[in-house]
């Protein structure tokens, strides 16, 4: 394989694994600065009316744009059984489709931003003073919409190469970019919440402006000329699977959006109180998803290039490395909550009645990255493996498995709530335990990988 796409993958060895995971870690910690960020920077002008505005705005924007995150999905798994092979050209075309794919999806997305909008302001629906300004933001933020579903693609190409620093360095870049430009726009410029949408999508395209600059010094320009053979780049097995690939994960992502959707309504249905309580408690679990996601996306590339290669063994080694880490990281989390999580939830809200509410239920929320572990895991190995199928069904075994559950427990109020998604965890890692043996006998040895 050329080496412009980084030649093989280092040696399966715990150094570096750690050396691959670690900048996901840091990358994943700095994606809720965008949002922190803007909150701050609109927050200090006193504006209450634009401050809520962007508030109300980010829910809408972030989970229409977050539906199409089978982009980083789908192309990590693709693109890390194809540098496995050898693959350069392969490599290069699925970055080429999956940027095309994402400036079609962005574009429709802008395109159908108001039926989109309207139904959802209807949905949460704020007074017309907090609507318009929420309105503002989100108007702003869609012409982002193809740089940032282009973003996902490429950071998932780029994950599949096993280029995490270089993934890294995009991230930071996006989140230098939108400090820079909020401020601008809303402490030099007055725009209130348009002027933060305005440096946020702006950030979006920087960011793809300078991902497809590394994406092409990692490639090669060279190599992406030699991929004006059209009728290559839109082949229909090609487009196919990839269209089949992340069609699967976007109805398991759809799924697994609705089991929190169907948690966060138990919230509020036993109150106010309990359901800020559940807000501060799902932080831990946030944090949880951020670091043991960082070594399931690390199984993800290692997996999906063992793969390419028809080596079991190396899908084998890749997952008992990975899993070392995730166990030990899962163990430390799970001490960390226990040990702490009273301070911690004592910083986050000087609310009494929420804090005397989120005590109780501390060791669910400890036990979560502890038993959910492995299904974060599997996660990445199926992911990488482009397994979507199974993958796919086993998410939707488990939301029914849930909501069965939850309803079972609802006489035990909050701890029947907080117990059924701890379950809920547990049935993931074993409805795609379960399937593992099966699929790993699929892998088909390859003459060259002897």
């Amino acid at each position: 394989m050329s080496v412009s796409t980084g030649g093989q993958p280092a040696a399966l060895t715990r150094r570096s694994i750690f050396a691959q995971a670690w900048p996901i870690i840091l990358g994943q910690a700095s994606i809720p600065l965008v949002g922190i960020v803007d909150t701050f920077v609109i927050g200090r002008t006193g504006d209450a009316v634009a401050l809520a505005g962007v508030a109300l705005g980010s829910v809408i924007v972030t989970f229409v744009f977050w539906a199409f995150g089978f982009l980083r999905m789908g192309m990590t798994g693709l693109t890390a059984q194809a540098h496995g092979t050898g693959d350069t050209q392969e490599t290069n075309a699925l970055l080429v489709r999956g940027l095309a794919m994402g400036a079609a999806i962005g574009l429709a997305l802008f395109a159908l931003q108001w039926p989109l909008t309207t139904g959802a302001f209807a949905l949460l629906a704020g007074g017309e003073e907090l609507t318009g300004a929420a309105h503002s933001y989100v108007s702003v933020r869609f012409f982002g919409a193809p740089a940032a579903l282009g973003f996902y693609a490429l950071l998932g190409w780029l994950f599949g190469l096993g280029r995490t620093r270089a993934a890294l360095a995009l991230q930071l870049v996006m989140n230098v970019a939108n400090v820079a430009l909020d401020i601008g726009f809303v402490w030099g410029l007055g725009w209130g919440a348009r002027g933060v949408a305005a440096g946020t999508a702006m950030a979006e395209w920087i960011a793809l402006a300078s991902g497809i600059a590394i994406a092409v010094r990692v490639g090669g320009w060279p190599a992406f000329l030699r991929l004006r053979q059209y009728s290559y780049l839109f082949a229909r097995t090609e487009l196919c699977r990839l269209i089949s690939v992340n069609l699967d994960i976007m109805i398991r992502t759809l799924a697994l959006l609705f089991l929190f959707a169907w948690f966060a309504n138990g919230g509020a249905r036993l109150g106010p109180v309990q359901l800020a309580a559940n807000a501060v408690l799902n932080q831990f679990v946030a944090v949880s998803a951020y670091v043991l996601d960082a070594f399931a996306f690390t199984a993800e590339a290692r997996v999906g290039a063992a793969v390419g290669k028809g080596r079991r063994d190396e899908v084998m080694r890749a997952i008992r490395l990975t899993g070392e880490f995730s166990l030990g990281a899962g163990v430390l989390l799970a001490a960390a909550i226990l040990i702490a999580g009273g301070m911690v939830v004592d910083g986050m809200t000087p609310n009494g009645a929420v804090r005397a509410a989120a005590y109780p239920y501390l060791p669910y929320v400890a036990l979560i990255p502890l038993l959910g572990m492995p299904a974060w895991l599997l996660d990445g190995v199926y992911v990488g493996a482009t397994w979507s199928r199974p993958f796919r069904n086993a998410a939707l075994v488990t939301v029914a498995m849930y909501i069965a559950t939850d309803l079972a427990l609802r006489p035990f109020a909050a701890h029947g709530l907080w117990l059924a998604m701890l379950l809920s965890y547990l049935y993931r890692a074993v409805t795609l335990g379960a399937l593992l043996p099966a699929r790993l006998r699929t892998i088909a040895p390859r003459a060259s990988a002897a």
